[in-house]
Formats: C-alpha cells, sequence, structure tokens
C-alpha cells in the first residue's frame, strides 16, 4: 500500500476512533455535569464530581493525542483507563436480572473491550505515519 494512502487511512482511523470520546466529554459530560456527576453517584463511582473532572481531561487530552498522533501512546493510555473504569461501573451486566436489560449492557461492554483493544494497539504500535510523533522520528 502507499504510504500516503497508509498515513490517509492512518488520521482517518484515529479521528473515527476518538470521535466517540471527545464528542461524549465536550456535547455530553461538560454541559450536563451536574446530571452527569449525579448518574455517577448512584452507579456507586466515588467522589463523582472530581471523577468526573479527571474523566473528562482523560477524554479530551487522549482524544486530541491520538487524533494528532502527539504523544499518541499516552494519550491512548489515558482513554485505556477511562475505559476500563467506565466499562466496570456502568456496563456491569452481570449484576443484571431483567434480560433485554442484560443483553444491552453486555454489547457496550463489548464494544468497551473492543475500543480498549484498540488503545492496546495504538500503545503497541503508536500512531502510525502523518502524525506528529512520526514525523519527530523522521526529523531525528
Amino acid at each position: 500500500m502507499p504510504r500516503s494512502i497508509q498515513g490517509v487511512l492512518a488520521v482517518l482511523g484515529r479521528i473515527l476512533l476518538c470521535t466517540i470520546f471527545l464528542m461524549s466529554a465536550v456535547g455530553n459530560d461538560i454541559p450536563n455535569f451536574n446530571a452527569v456527576a449525579g448518574y455517577m453517584a448512584k452507579e456507586g463511582v466515588p467522589y463523582p464530581r472530581f471523577l468526573l473532572a479527571g474523566a473528562i481531561a482523560f477524554l479530551i487530552v487522549g482524544s486530541l493525542s491520538v487524533i494528532l498522533g502527539f504523544q499518541a501512546r499516552i494519550g491512548a493510555t489515558l482513554l485505556l483507563i477511562f475505559l476500563a473504569l467506565a466499562t466496570y461501573y456502568f456496563h456491569d451486566f452481570w449484576t443484571i436480572n431483567d434480560p433485554q436489560a442484560k443483553q444491552e449492557q453486555m454489547i457496550q461492554f463489548l464494544k468497551n473491550l473492543g475500543l480498549m483493544g484498540a488503545m492496546l494497539l495504538i500503545i503497541a504500535n503508536g500512531p502510525g505515519p502523518m502524525s506528529v510523533d512520526s514525523r519527530r522520528v523522521v526529523l531525528r
């Protein structure tokens, strides 16, 4: 595959991968901060306001880092930490008795596992071509 096509695909992949995190923070968590913190408290998350602020920071910094490919391994690690905690607290299908609700949460759980896998791939392999990290390697 030509390097230019590989670079475009890598950029597009990073954007598509991180849109969910960035839009969650900017489009939901920040404008609905009190409601989201209340939901977190109801789900048993300790220190919900503090952890929500941290989650927003992880989501924004991690997303922008991966999208730009700047320190992308660190950004992917932030998103991986967010995903692990969010999956445990909010998609605990094993505690649900209603079959429909259980299935819905299992799907969300498995979606998050897939996203965690993508973060592990970025941590292992970097952001790919057309990234700030790859340009810094070339400039050295």
